[in-house]
């Protein structure tokens, strides 16, 4: 069940921020975690009083995923449920959002960040997409920006083979935009996102539309046929492999599948 106090939310000098509180859990995302997300994300874009969100977690984890008891109990085997929700809202957000990554970022932690506009990253940080070491595919459009990020080579080692990077690797990578020392990331994403309290608001929501309006339907696209995939592989021997693997604490075999 989830706590009122996993998915914190506050509006202070403009900013909107949604911080991941769950560390006892690694700030691992259940369905009701998306749900508050997307909720709090839309409820942000129409309040005239917030000029930029920012999105955060805790010292050390910025998210380690998917809760895999929530994962594996309620699956997200239709494009409805609630993660891909959660998505389409991020996308469709007209407001400019800030990400503070205050430590680990995996799976989504890392995809979610393709979808802000100003990422900046703790010194602390390691970011990965293990999907496919998971019996998954790749989820929130990653399949499409990532190869157009940082080419089909170096998209290969983060997407098919799962290897993990650190923050300067992201920054190289252009999905963040700088790196800062883990003591002073938060701080200078919220220096960042309160400086479009200076800005005229109308102007950035356009520039901002303008900037995605070539790739956004693509996006959404891809998001769709991405959830239907992933839907599929959930049930798939080899994620269930993976899975079991993962609950009883030792390393898969997939040496039987073709």
């Amino acid at each position: 069940m989830l706590s009122p106090m996993d998915i914190k939310t506050a509006t202070l000098n403009g900013v909107a921020t949604i911080e991941i509180a769950r560390p006892h859990k690694k700030n691992a995302l259940t369905a009701e975690m998306y749900s508050a997300m997307a909720a709090a994300v839309r409820a942000a874009d129409a309040d005239t009083a917030v000029r930029a969100l920012l999105i955060t977690g805790q010292p050390g984890i910025f998210t380690s995923g998917n809760d895999i008891d929530d994962f594996m109990t309620r699956p997200p085997s239709t494009p409805d449920a609630p993660v891909f929700d959660f998505m389409r809202a991020l996308v469709a957000c007209r407001k400019p959002v800030v990400a503070a990554v205050t430590g680990a970022a995996i799976g989504i932690g890392t995809t979610m960040l393709l979808h802000c506009d100003l990422v900046y990253v703790s010194d602390e940080a390691r970011l990965a997409m293990p999907f496919a070491s998971l019996g998954l595919v790749p989820e929130f459009a990653s399949s499409l920006i990532v190869p157009q990020l940082m080419g089909q080579a170096k998209a290969a080692e983060k997407l098919l083979l799962g290897d993990p990077f650190t923050a300067e690797e992201a920054v190289e990578m252009r999905i963040a935009n700088a790196v800062l020392p883990a003591g002073e990331v938060l701080r200078h994403a919220r220096r960042m996102a309160e400086r479009f309290n200076t800005l005229p608001p109308g102007a950035v929501r356009d520039s901002k539309q303008l900037m995605r309006r070539a790739s956004v339907e693509r996006v959404l696209e891809t998001i769709e046929v991405e959830a239907v995939i992933f839907g599929q592989r959930l049930s798939s021997p080899e994620a269930t492999e993976a899975f079991s693997a993962f609950f009883q604490k030792r390393k898969p075999d997939f040496s039987a599948f073709e």
